[in-house]
């Protein structure tokens, strides 16, 4: 509980009992000059879309700097490549090979995931794209497992890809071309801010929950099941794991039976069985195998190459071992046939009219924010790491454009990979011809090396892709934030839910919505405090953070933590009578002075507009027929100039207006001892 200070005693002291000595010139609050309605727009205009100052460096400059500094604003090769050395290049090379690695059999998996033929690979085209716009030098880009289950999963929403594969690729074109439009209007147009709506502890819930869902759909390779649900939410994934199960125990009894009688040949019933050992056994052998080198490769970092090669020696291995044995005639599911060479243009095959129009830019934005939350979020991160700035509008405008040149020329969407990257940053990469040396390499292996991925396992891949999902489950950071802040975890928890109980689009739109829920509770529902006087001090603060803060007797002083807008107005208004009213029980109850000043800090308060001027005016005339004196503390600029043109300041009157709190206690001082 807070102290109160005795009647008879004003708390505003220098050290003792006795009171300070009102000022003989107080300072005044100053009312701002009235600001040109044009250029007070324009401020407002810059500081919301132009707050970083993009044209700084182009101030006092010769138009052939100018020319030179635009073409580098647009292509940040330019800038950077001016100063690229040999031993830059030994550290790009080392890292695009180490990455190349690692995206190769990824991008097999992930081509699954979207229900797409392996050969649109998104690894080729984008990256070369990226490494002329994009600023970061860290970033990997390629397919990710998030971006690709949510694509396929919207897809095969309107278009069956087993039926229809024509149109089904097609829309998935489309759907990446929209998804690159998307990013690159969001750069464009400076709206980059839009993507912060989606909050971290809604993307960490659901980034879990789409790992966990990722993982569940990699059983059917993982266990060889043949027949497996086309949904995503965990009941229908493991209803259909189990079903598997049973009818496996089922076929094994007969086998039983059969083996006895000698009817049945073992490789008969083998091929029958739902559940295939032969593969389980590759699966769990090599994603141990995948486990234990990422183990080695955190204790270790010189050993971060162990990790990364990882994935491609599974595949090489686990290949050659199918080849060998011949365990596809064992029910081994393998890859099949991979046509070899560089996709021809796919420009032709984008809906620009039809009926799947309006589809495909649904889900090209879905997809592409996604995407786009997902890179700026890694770009930002490594860039901090090393100490760098990325302009995050440029990166949207990198990443749109390279999705829609990717569109062109047969990838789906790409977009920043975090393990892709942090390999990357490990490696030692020092720009972005990392991307470039990645891209070549799987150049080669589409014009060359495809034919060899024809007997790799199924189960190879889905140990790849649960391996790479397991790190996008933060149970630390979900910790954290139940810690921190619990609505922040309901966003995390709602936005897991959703997507591993319901789907990937629907986890996302709970996601969103929480987001703006939170937003519009903090807005409508701001914050107030009472405030108390810090003992030998002239500080006043929040009394529940300090409870040897002392209240002054007959004063009873608010602290509004917002701006006052329509959204919020009536609630502070309500909320400070609240406050009042329970005052005036204690002191009644107390038998102490009662309350005759009622003073709003408003330090906290960046803006107000007319409906929190009105609540104001309100407020005044119910505290008029009350005799208590409203008395406002530190308006900001914005906030005393409006309270000046609205004439509520006249109103109130000048002399109620101070510039901090203790000024207006000393000034209700010989009032308050008048009446004592």
């Amino acid at each position: 509980m807070s102290g109160r200070a005795h009647p008879d005693v004003n708390p505003v002291t220098d050290g003792g009992d006795l009171p300070i000595k009102s000022s003989p010139h107080r300072h005044k609050v100053g009312v701002p000059p009235k600001q040109n309605m044009f250029h007070d727009f324009m401020y407002t205009f810059k500081e919301t879309f132009f707050h970083d100052d993009p044209l700084r460096h182009f101030k006092d400059q010769p138009k052939s700097k100018k020319f030179m500094l635009g073409l580098q604003s647009v292509f940040p090769v330019f800038d950077w490549g001016r100063n690229y050395n040999l031993k830059k290049f030994r550290g790009d090379l080392i890292a695009g090979l180490t990455i190349a690695s690692l995206c190769i059999p990824q991008d097999i998996g992930y081509a699954k995931l979207a229900n797409l033929d392996p050969k649109y690979d998104s690894s080729f085209v984008p990256p070369l794209v990226y490494a002329c716009m994009g600023s970061s030098r860290d970033i990997a880009i390629g397919p990710v497992a998030v971006v690709s289950l949510l694509l396929g999963t919207l897809l095969r929403a309107e278009v069956d890809p087993n039926t229809n594969p024509d149109e089904y690729l097609r829309l998935a074109f489309t759907a990446t071309f929209f998804a690159g439009v998307t990013e690159a209007a969001l750069g464009f147009f400076r709206l980059g801010f839009l993507i912060d709506f989606l909050s971290h502890a809604a993307v960490v819930g659901f980034m879990g929950g789409a790992a966990i869902t990722i993982a569940l759909q990699q059983l059917k390779g993982f266990l060889g099941i043949k027949k497996f649900t086309k949904k995503t939410d965990i009941i229908a994934v493991l209803d259909s794991v189990f079903s598997a199960a049973h009818h496996g125990v089922r076929i094994l009894l007969l086998f039983l039976d059969s083996y006895i009688v000698k009817n049945v040949s073992l490789n008969h019933i083998n091929m029958a069985m739902q559940w295939n050992w032969q593969t389980i056994l590759i699966g769990a052998s090599f994603l141990t195998f995948l486990l234990t080198s990422k183990f080695i490769g955190k204790k270790s970092k010189k050993l971060f190459w162990i990790p990364a090669v990882a994935p491609l020696i599974s595949v090489i291995i686990s290949t050659f071992f199918v080849y060998i044995t011949r365990a596809d005639k064992q029910g081994v599911q393998i890859v099949k046939h991979l046509d070899k060479g560089i996709n021809p243009s796919s420009f032709h095959q984008i809906y620009f009219s039809g009926h799947y129009l309006a589809k495909g830019i649904r889900i090209g934005v879905v997809a592409g924010m996604v995407a786009l939350t997902e890179a700026v979020a890694i770009g930002r991160t490594f860039a901090a790491m090393k100490d760098y700035q990325i302009d995050g509008n440029k990166e949207m405008v990198a990443l749109g454009v390279m999705n829609v040149v990717g569109s062109m020329s047969s990838c789906y969407v790409a977009t920043g990979s975090f393990s892709r990257s942090a390999v990357n940053f490990m490696a030692g990469c020092q720009t972005a011809v990392s991307n470039i040396i990645m891209s070549i390499v799987v150049l080669l292996t589409l014009l060359f090396l495809t034919p060899l991925f024809k007997y790799t396992p199924n189960a190879i891949l889905a140990a790849i892709i649960i391996n790479a999902v397991i790190p996008l489950i933060d149970i630390q950071a979900a910790i954290l934030i139940f810690k921190v802040d619990k609505l922040d975890f309901v966003a995390c928890m709602g936005a897991f839910f959703g997507v591993i109980f319901a789907s990937v689009e629907i986890g996302l739109l709970i996601a969103v919505s929480i987001s703006f829920a939170k937003i519009l509770l903090q807005v409508t529902r701001p914050r107030t405090a009472v405030l108390g006087n810090i003992p030998r001090t002239s500080v006043y603060r929040n009394i529940q953070q300090y409870p040897e803060a002392t209240m002054v007797p007959g004063v009873l002083t608010i602290r509004v933590d917002s701006a006052i807008y329509f959204s919020n107005s009536n609630y502070v208004r309500e909320r400070i009578q609240r406050w009042l009213l329970e005052e005036e029980e204690k002191v009644k109850a107390a038998s102490l002075p009662r309350i005759q000043f009622l003073i709003i800090e408003m330090s906290p308060v960046t803006d107000i507009d007319t409906s929190g001027i009105h609540a104001l005016e309100d407020l005044y005339k119910s505290l008029q027929k009350r005799d208590i004196q409203l008395i406002l503390a530190n308006p900001g600029p914005l906030v005393i100039g409006k309270l000046h043109l609205s004439h509520f300041a006249d109103m109130l009157g000048y002399d109620h207006i101070f510039l901090t709190v203790a000024d207006a206690v000393e000034a209700c001082g010989p009032k308050l001892s008048d009446e004592v």
